[in-house]
Formats: C-alpha cells, structure tokens, sequence
C-alpha cells in the first residue's frame, strides 16, 4: 500500500529523532514519496540537510517562510503539504507537539499543517517513561485517538536517561508495517456520499433537575463517524449527551431528548445516502414535565406517568427515500428472534445486534461484539473487535448497497 503514496514526515524534538532517518529510507524503499517537516528543537538533533539527502526534497522547517525560495509565501503552504499528503506520521511525537495537537495550537508549520489535513495523522510518541505515564499526557494522548488520530504504542525499554520503561520509538519495520495497515483500510470509497449518524442515548426530562436516560457512551457512533470520514464520507452526526471528543472532519450536532433527535434526523435525513442510528433512544418518556424541581414530601413516594416517545428509526423506514438505513439492537433475551422482527418491522436494510451476553459490549467500553443481519436474512456474527473495526465492517456492508 506504500508504493506511490505520499507520506508526510513530522519530525519533533526527541532524542529518538535519528530513528526518524532510518524511517525515510525504509519508506523509499518501499515505493513512498516522502517530505519531511522539522520543527526548531529537532533540529538540534539531526541537520535538516540529512532528510533532505535521504528524501530527495527541500525539509519544510519554517512557517514563516518558504524553504525553497525564500519567500514569504505563507497563505496556501500548509494547506498544500496537507492535501500532498496521504497520511502524516509524527515521529517522534513528543510530549510538547502532542500537549499543542490536542489544544490545536497552529504555532509551528507541523501543527498548523495537521490541522489543515483531511488524511489519516498518525502519532509515534516517544519520550521519557515518566513523561508517557504522566495523567497528562496519557489524557492528551486518548483525547487525540477519541479524534480520530492513529496512535501507535512506544515500546518498554531502556531510555536516553537510563531509566527502563514505555518510551521507545518502536523499530522502524513497526512503524512501516503500521502505517501499511492504516492506508490499506483508508479507502476513499465513500467520497461524495452524505451519512447521517447518530449516537449516545437521550435524557428525558422529569423536571429541570432530574431525567430519564440510559449507559449508552456512544463510543460506537462515535467510531463509526470517524471511520465514514476517514473514507471520505460526508458525515453529521447527531449525538445525545455524551462525553467524547468530536472526530476529525465531522459535522456534530448535539442534542438531549428524542424529541430533539427526533428534530435533527428528520432535517438532515433528507438528503442523506446513508442513516445509521446507533444513538440509544429512550422509548418512554415523563407524560407531565414539571417546570419546578420536585420536593421531597415527607416519607412518601412519587408515581410517574410515562409517554411513548416518537419512533425515530420506524419513521424512516417508512420514508427511506432510497438511502441505506441501518439500525442497533441491544437484546438480554431471545436476542436473533428480536432483531430480525426489528429488521422487518423498522424496514432496515441491516441490523446490528448486542446482547449484554456477549463478553466485550459493556458500557463504555472501546470493543464490541455484533451480529450483523440483513433484509435478506444472512447472519454475520462478529468476534470480539476494537469499535472503529467493528464500523469499518458496517460501512463495507452499507458501501455494497449503495
């Protein structure tokens, strides 16, 4: 998947920038065309003319001004190293430029350029052990993958400053090997389509204290938004009160009870090719909300009278207007018999089912386990796999019907 790509280098200010050498070479030889971006610390480690002999091109190294000519041609440059490139890879990555890539800093040529980037971004940290285990970094580093950054593991080991622990750039076959992974399952085969996607569950309000709602993280959702961007999908996600990071190249819409999903999908589904609804709506809610907190009276109970909501995923089978619907089921009992009568009954194109049975679904956690059904009444079930996998094997299911 290497050969005749375009990979841009990021190298950073870490003693482990050497390695970074050893990783042009290898991406030559394995057919890529690769620039390098340096910022000021790396340099004090290896000479920017070395990249450029292992590289063949100019080393980008300022923001200000253009490395070839001279020039002050600032305007379009970061947006045109972005679009060069089919995937950037920072490595190593350390602690400093991954603190500015979470906070989005645009104060060096590196991090203004990935934030300009529609491609994959892969990190490769590299740093001290107790600079990697720091709260702080290890917070930075899951808010970035929550993004949709690609993020490979340093390995343990013995460090520049004698220590032995996690820190290591990893040898430069894992990095290749790595990104040859990452670029053979980011395929633009969903460019130009719009997908509606939503995720996390509803609150249903009981007063302006107290609601109804449910576990749902909306992890899942989540995942399969980043995954549709990263294939080029043009994405809107709808998403119920969650605590997640945004993916990259996403446009998010937040909302809080199913009669504001309910609002959303039904104004962006219209022009939709694809609606997936992973959001956990909740099916019941409060009929009378009261407008004042409700006070405890003494020692006795409160009744509470529940409403049907709105059946947002029944509503859009009956006017699917040609697009993909696909739907989640979460079942603790006669789980296949349950979602192929949801199937049917909500006129979906695919089910993906759940049963709280199955090792691995929890709430909150980063894996799933599914069974995914079609109308035509072929079964699929999945082992146990990362949430960006298992929505990666969904959009190859939605790309086959469209």
């Amino acid at each position: 998947m290497l050969r005749g790509k375009h990979i841009l280098l990021g190298v950073t200010g870490g003693i482990a920038a050497y390695k970074s050498c050893y990783l042009v070479r290898e991406l030559r030889r394995a057919g890529a065309d690769v620039k390098v971006v340096m910022t000021n610390s790396a340099r004090k480690f290896v000479a920017p003319l070395t990249f450029s002999a292992l590289s063949g091109h100019e080393v980008e190294l300022d923001l200000w001004t253009n490395t070839q000519t001279g020039t002050g041609d600032i305007g379009t440059r970061h947006v045109g190293l972005a679009n060069w490139a089919d995937i950037i890879i920072i490595a190593p990555a350390t602690a400093t430029t991954i603190a500015r890539l979470t906070h989005g800093l645009a104060d060096n040529l590196l991090t203004v350029t990935v934030l300009a980037a529609r491609s994959p971004v892969v990190l490769s940290p590299a740093m001290d052990a107790d600079m990697y285990l720091n709260p702080v970094t290890a917070q930075n580093l899951a808010t970035l993958r929550e993004r949709g950054f690609f993020v490979i593991p340093p390995e343990e080991g013995e460090l520049a400053s004698g220590l032995v622990g996690p820190g290591r750039l990893p040898e430069v076959e894992v990095i290749v090997r790595k990104l040859d992974e990452i670029l053979a399952n980011h395929h633009l085969d969903l460019k130009k389509k719009k997908i509606l996607i939503t995720a996390g569950p509803t609150y249903e309000a009981i007063d302006p204290v107290r609601y109804i709602g449910n576990r749902s993280s909306g992890k899942m959702g989540f995942a399969l938004a980043n995954a549709a961007a990263l294939r080029g999908a043009d994405v809107t996600l709808v998403t119920g009160p969650v605590h997640l990071e945004t993916p990259r190249n996403i446009k998010r819409i937040d909302v809080e009870s199913a009669q504001d999903m309910q609002e959303a999908v039904a104004k962006h589904a219209k022009s939709a090719d694809v609606v997936i609804m992973a959001a956990a709506v909740a099916d019941f809610t409060p009929a009378i909300k009261a407008k004042h907190k409700i006070k405890k009276n003494g020692s006795e109970g409160m009744e509470l009278s529940l409403s049907h909501t709105t059946d947002i995923l029944g509503g859009l089978g009956k006017h699917k207007n040609g697009a993909v619907l696909v739907g989640f089921a979460l079942e603790t009992q006669n789980e296949l018999k349950n979602a192929k009568e949801k199937l049917k009954s909500k006129r979906l194109d695919i089910i993906a089912l759940n049963s709280l049975k199955d090792e691995g679904v929890a709430f909150g956690a980063d894996t799933n386990v599914v069974t995914l059904i079609d109308k035509k009444g072929k079964t699929e079930k999945l082992p146990k796999l990362p949430k960006f996998d298992v929505a990666n094997v969904i959009l190859d299911r939605v790309k086959k019907l469209l």
